[in-house]
């Protein structure tokens, strides 16, 4: 299959230069064409001319692999494109898989060293045994110089079935201008936005960022409801954390079965005893 795919590029490769010798250059119109540009399929002649072309189209000369082609438009260059493109991820996933510093565990030494730094901030952190996935892809690292952690923080949106990951979250950044990125109607990425349409079409009060009470048995899990003007450092602070802090952001016009610590369980459950799009129940 794969010689079959390597002579069927070289044809095409043959047919696409007897093509491009019947054209002129479109940057002088005046030279027959050499080149084609991978990126904007401009023809050119000369050096001169790929130079000219890149600075009129702002254009990197770089071929886009992954545009969109529709079926009426796909040729065998297109064909060839994904081939090739394939080939790549193919190496690239090989060589990944070969390197051992990708897989090597985090020492304990480095695991002690984020516990005895947690402590100082009166926030106990646990990890989990090596092979657990909550271990493997935790990010959080400790920065000696600013006196900071940064932590591998996961946002679950129960409203909207959505789940997200943030990397390198400052211990000081507060929890709302996190939340803008998703939430916000001016600052939230655009296609985030519509995903998590529920969320950012309601006011700012409405929204609560909730973290479970880690060690207590599970026929009693309990919420904790976090300050939002505050960054993870003193929210976190009296709390236990098992690897990283997982929140989860509510809104209080639907109903939940997520027991809040300080809050009567039962009167909101009174207050929202019929079913409304949005509504989550908590089974772990």
């Amino acid at each position: 299959m794969a010689a079959a795919a390597a002579a069927a590029a070289a044809e095409t490769e043959g047919s696409a230069r007897r093509k491009m010798s019947l054209r002129s250059c479109e940057i002088c119109n005046t030279e027959e064409a050499k080149y084609r540009c991978p990126r904007c399929m401009k023809y050119s002649c000369s050096l001169a001319c790929v130079k000219q072309h890149k600075t009129a189209f702002s254009c990197n000369g770089v071929r886009e692999k992954t545009a969109f082609v529709s079926i009426n438009e796909f040729s065998d260059l297109n064909l060839l494109s994904d081939y090739r493109f394939l080939e790549d991820v193919g190496r690239t996933a090989d060589g990944a898989a070969r390197d051992d510093t990708s897989h090597r565990p985090k020492s304990n030494k480095f695991v002690n060293f984020l516990r005895n730094r947690a402590r100082r901030f009166d926030i106990c952190l646990r990890t989990l045994p090596i092979g657990f996935t909550k271990r493997r892809e935790n990010s959080t690292f400790f920065n000696n110089k600013e006196q900071k952690f940064y932590w591998h923080l996961k946002l679950l949106f129960p409203h909207s079935h959505a789940k997200f990951t943030e990397k390198r979250v400052a211990d000081d950044k507060p929890l709302y201008d996190i939340l803008k990125w998703y939430v916000d109607p001016q600052d939230s990425d655009p296609v985030i936005h519509q995903r998590l349409k529920t969320y950012a079409m309601s006011p700012q009060s409405d929204i609560r960022i909730l973290m479970k009470v880690e060690n207590r048995p599970q026929n009693s899990i309990r919420y904790e409801e976090l300050d939002a003007s505050k960054g993870l450092r003193d929210n976190l602070k009296g709390k236990v954390v098992i690897e990283y802090p997982t929140l989860h952001i509510v809104l209080k016009k639907f109903q939940t079965d997520m027991v809040i610590l300080g809050h009567d369980a039962s009167k909101s459950n009174q207050e929202n005893s019929s079913e409304e799009e949005g509504e989550i129940h908590d089974s772990s």
